[in-house]
């Protein structure tokens, strides 16, 4: 939900084409666009060890769907039978994504792991989301990697303050995102593209 309000608050402020990666699988849900379709999927991308950079480039502008003006989305799709994404397959799609002026990935709600792990390292700006309890912290500092700014969705009556979670995590909040039933209905409405709610963009106007 994040990524895809942040992704929509940066294409409508860039000149360029903005992208949104979805590594979780949700965000065409999120937005309300259909599900990936029965064609190509960013996996198959992956497995295809053998291609090179531009081909790489060629085939994700391939599979971009326009989300809204200036933003297309890539998703994940599903895993071709029998191949999983290859070793560099994160490498890969950071040169491949050099082609937009602006790309928001979201690594997905388990975090970066595999390829995501190795997008997420290479990124200008990584950005962890989550909620201000104990398990959340727990989670976040036994990861593999520290953000280099952390948004946090704000819940009432959580004894942990913003401070505790820039103690723990090691990384500056950069936005707290309150929380608003307003979001959960622009979802359910299939509004989110069209219009991001107002607290969810006055928040992350700082971390875009």
């Amino acid at each position: 939900m994040v990524a895809a309000a942040l992704a929509l608050l940066m294409a409508g402020s860039a000149d360029g084409r903005a992208v949104l990666v979805d590594l979780g699988g949700d965000a065409a849900a999120a937005l309300g666009l259909p599900e990936h379709g029965e064609g190509a999927s960013l996996a198959e991308v992956w497995a295809d060890t053998g291609a090179d950079p531009a081909a790489d480039a060629a085939a994700l502008a391939s599979l971009a769907r326009p989300v809204g003006p200036g933003l297309e989305l890539l998703s994940v799709g599903p895993s071709p039978t029998g191949h999983t994404a290859p070793p560099d397959a994160g490498d890969r799609l950071a040169a491949a994504l050099s082609g937009w002026d602006v790309a928001v990935v979201d690594c997905g709600p388990a975090g970066p792991v595999g390829p995501a792990l190795a997008l997420a390292a290479c990124s200008t700006v990584s950005l962890l989301v989550l909620r201000p309890c104990f398990l959340a912290l727990r989670r976040a500092a036994a990861a593999p990697l520290r953000p280099s700014g952390i948004i946090v969705v704000a819940e009432r009556d959580r004894a942990l303050r913003a401070s505790d979670v820039e103690a723990v995590v090691g990384a500056p909040v950069r936005a707290e995102v309150p929380w608003d039933p307003a979001v959960a209905r622009a979802v359910d409405a299939g509004l989110l593209a069209s219009r991001v709610p107002r607290a969810l963009s006055r928040a992350l106007r700082s971390a875009a």
